[in-house]
């Protein structure tokens, strides 16, 4: 029996400390916090979207310029193989309207119990409050102390949430360059003007919006500090590499046909009523079009223009620490096939520790999930052919 040591116990730590126990090693995981899967109970906390039910040659693009490093992983433990594993640990799922994969009882407490009891069952030991920092002579430290393993396999999480235990830390000693970590699914910063203050907390629906390549039909919720949910955190990305980030209101309507609708009577209506009652234009999208369009032209061509294509001011992405994920970690080019870092033979990363990305949706859990367990078994084919 080979004894292999798992730093962090996320979803990508916990899914390759399944595969190596069950594969008949020791398994031992490390956890700088005082539990495991504090990311992943927050996720759960609005409803934990497990994967989604799209065809995988749909999936698949979603990881962009990694889709080709992260294949091999998302075909071996696929989202019908996430769907059969959830349930396998008890737990009856549904596939929302948009695809969007969850627990019946929309919570993550549930299914992390039950996965934390077969991890039980297979032998494996959780080491709380134990920090890695670093190597001597090759091993891991932890809390200043070497830990003898026969591998290890880092799951140490990006750079967002540090108070859930990802802080990008990890990158000044891991000892191999590392790509320079960057807001992913971020919320934007944008200061209102006084006459939205009444808008705070209302969601925007039915809208469009555009960064660069990157487009989404999701709600987006006004907040104090800006703007932030699905809709938003799609089109980041975009906002990110500097793109201009544009607001259809009417996205199911063609300029033509916005212009022919305004070009109705107005009489003695106010602009907002002219727009409520020829658009159906809501208070909100109203004030939104105020904020970002004024002066509004009179010609309602020109207006019409304006509606489907309003110039979002803001100022960026929030900070880091506030994303839902980051970009940037190990790259790719770092590791083997088994994701195995090259100059560490019998280390392997996974996780949103490497250099990929996607939007919210399941595909986070997705990627996390899959790596783990590859670079689970990865740690397997290596001890494997140690013995020889």
């Amino acid at each position: 029996m080979s004894r292999v040591a798992v730093i962090g116990g996320g979803p990508a730590g916990l899914a390759a400390a399944e595969v190596v126990a069950g594969a008949g090693h020791a398994v031992d995981i490390y956890e700088a916090k005082p539990s495991l899967g504090r990311k992943f109970l927050m996720a759960g906390k609005s409803g934990l979207n497990l994967t989604h039910a799209e065809p995988m040659a749909t999936l698949m693009p979603r990881y962009a310029k990694a889709e080709p490093a992260l294949r091999p992983a998302l075909q071996a433990f696929d989202n019908a193989a996430i769907a059969a594993w959830a349930e396998g640990l008890g737990q009856d799922l549904f596939t929302g309207t948009t695809g969007r994969v969850f627990p019946k009882v929309m919570k993550a407490s549930p299914l992390l119990r039950a996965w934390l009891g077969r991890l039980a069952d297979l032998g494996v030991k959780t080491h709380l409050r134990q920090r890695w920092t670093g190597w001597d002579a090759g091993r891991p430290v932890i809390n200043d102390t070497a830990v003898t393993a026969d591998a290890t396999i880092l799951a140490c999480g990006g750079a967002s949430w540090a108070r859930l235990g990802a802080d990008g830390a990890w990158a000044d000693w891991i000892g191999i360059a590392t790509m320079p970590f960057a807001p992913s699914n971020a919320a934007l910063a944008v200061d209102w003007s006084d006459h939205m203050s009444r808008h705070l907390g209302t969601p925007i629906k039915g809208v469009a919006w555009r960064a660069g390549p990157y487009r989404s039909r999701g709600e987006a919720v006004l907040s104090a500090k800006g703007l932030e949910g699905g809709g938003i955190y799609t089109v980041s990305r975009g906002v990110r590499e500097g793109a201009r980030l544009t607001l259809d209101l009417l996205p199911d309507l063609s300029v033509d046909d916005v212009a022919a609708r305004l070009s109705k009577p107005r009489g003695k209506a106010s602009l907002a009523n002219h727009l409520r009652k020829t658009l159906r234009l809501d208070p909100l999208k109203t004030a939104l079009a105020q904020e970002w369009g004024r002066p509004l032209p009179a010609a309602p061509l020109q207006l019409a223009r304006r509606l489907k294509k309003l110039t979002v001011t803001h100022a960026g992405v929030r900070p880091m620490d506030e994303a839902i994920s980051t970009a940037g970690g190990v790259p790719f080019a770092a590791l083997d096939d088994h994701l195995m870092v090259r100059a560490r033979p019998g280390v392997f990363c996974a996780g949103e520790m490497l250099d990929w990305e996607a939007p919210t949706g399941g595909y986070l859990l997705t990627a996390c999930f899959a790596t783990g367990r590859w670079a689970g078994q990865g740690a397997v084919d290596y001890l494997a052919a140690a013995a020889l």
